[in-house]
């Protein structure tokens, strides 16, 4: 009587073949067509702005705040928005955002945290006409800390944060649909 090895010989392959080129180039381009048909797009954020508005400077923004930072930090980070979408422009670009921060404030909400609350207007400019206007509100909690310094340094935090999370507002509202 003879046994059969219970493990096949390491030189003999069962079942699973290689894919060769020609059906890894129709995979891609079946994915490619199913991104292609969901309204999945690659367009960047330069190509979705309105015309003449590809590269776009920021100053600024007027601040009519106690707090003396928030308009640069608003106008910092509009910028860094837009170069991730590589529309950021320098002074003589065709387009800009202006505005102002109208008021920024905060208020306590329980005994260890604090709401700050930012609101601002801001204008999308193409060849010295004004293309887009738009307000916007942001909040943004944050907690007290041990002593009033600590608290201080949470609430600019909260600060930046609600910059950073209005200039994403700003450039998604200014894009084309």
């Amino acid at each position: 009587m003879r046994l059969a090895p219970p493990h096949p010989a390491p030189s003999t392959r069962r079942g699973r073949r290689s894919a060769g080129p020609g059906a890894r180039a129709a995979l891609l381009a079946g994915a490619l067509g199913l991104l292609a048909g969901c309204g999945y797009g690659f367009t960047s954020g330069a190509a979705r702005m309105p015309p003449g508005a590809e590269k776009i400077f920021v100053p600024p923004f007027d601040n009519r705040t106690a707090d003396s930072e928030a308009g640069a930090w608003l106008a910092t980070a509009l910028r860094q928005e837009l170069a991730r979408r590589g529309a950021n422009g320098r002074a003589g670009a065709r387009a800009r955002i202006e505005g102002e921060i109208d008021s920024d404030g905060f208020f306590p909400t329980s005994v260890t945290t604090f709401q700050l609350t930012m609101a601002a207007h801001a204008r999308l400019v193409v060849d010295g006409k004004v293309v887009s206007n738009q307000a916007f509100v942001r909040q943004e909690d944050y907690v007290a800390g041990e002593d009033p310094l600590e608290t201080e340094g949470r609430r600019r935090l909260a600060l930046r944060r609600a910059a950073e999370e209005m200039a994403r507002d700003v450039v998604e509202r200014f894009e084309r649909p």
